[in-house]
């Protein structure tokens, strides 16, 4: 694993809102079959960081490289946008992205929301896709919730349908933003087992979490975000059990109290 290739890779990334400076120059990568999970206090640029490496939001400075192919840019500081929108389609079907919020459409029945994206977006056989969209639901445990409406589900199983929506597009990495931070403990628990089932297939995986103990069970690296800026980054036995930064420690006190 640490000899691939990274799938995804962010070089000196610099956003900013306005006069706000959300990330300062962060340097991120996701080598294949990889998890690297992203940890700080809100407001530290975790979500950011995150979104502009899906492309959701523009950055003003730095690199993004997905597969060892770099975004192309016209324009520049607050003005700079991606410069091939092919590109930009291509690198968004292949990282799949996984919301807090679920995102699910609610005149749609589960399976039609796993299946909507492969057959409009990719142009995939619908029957095929089905056939794989039912496989992908049965992965993450609702399977008997296929026709179903979202409404329907509680949020766990909301979320888990979000989950099996992204796989089923089959990308080379999946991103997720706060996965289980909508959900009550108990829901919570049906998502992170989905979740460490995935990182123990070698799924790579970049997972901005405010789970601690998510973080440690499913990450080869855990990375530590304060105010824009990579503050720590480590393996997560050393990241946990013997931080060298005073911030970081006062992070992990804060969220164990």
């Amino acid at each position: 694993m640490t000899d691939a290739p990274p799938v995804l890779e962010i070089r000196n990334l610099h956003k900013a809102y306005g006069q706000l400076e959300v990330l300062r120059g962060v340097d991120l990568h996701a080598r294949q079959g990889q998890v690297v999970s992203l940890i700080g206090s809100s407001g530290s640029g975790k979500s950011t960081l995150l979104r502009c490496a899906n492309l959701l939001e523009d950055s003003q400075q730095g690199d993004i490289l997905f597969c060892e192919e770099p975004v192309k840019w016209r324009g520049t500081g607050h003005d700079r946008r991606p410069a091939d929108a092919a590109q930009i389609t291509r690198i968004r079907t292949n990282l799949s992205m996984v919301f807090q919020s679920f995102n699910l459409w609610s005149h749609m029945t589960v399976l039609q929301n796993v299946m909507e994206a492969p057959v409009h977006v990719l142009g995939r056989d619908p029957a095929q896709v089905e056939d794989a969209a039912r496989g992908y639901l049965d992965k993450v445990g609702i399977g008997d919730k296929a026709d179903a409406w979202p409404a329907q589900l509680s949020g766990g199983q909301q979320q888990r349908a979000a989950i099996a929506r992204a796989l089923c597009m089959e990308p080379k990495a999946l991103l997720f933003d706060e996965p289980t931070s909508a959900l009550d403990p108990e829901l919570e628990q049906e998502v992170v087992r989905v979740i460490k089932a995935l990182a123990e297939e070698g799924r790579t995986m970049v997972i901005v979490t405010h789970d601690m103990n998510l973080a440690r069970d499913v990450s080869d690296r855990v990375i530590f975000l304060h105010k824009g800026l990579i503050e720590e980054e480590n393996a997560p036995d050393a990241l946990f059990d013997n931080p060298r930064s005073e911030r970081l420690r006062g992070f992990l006190n804060a969220v164990a109290a």
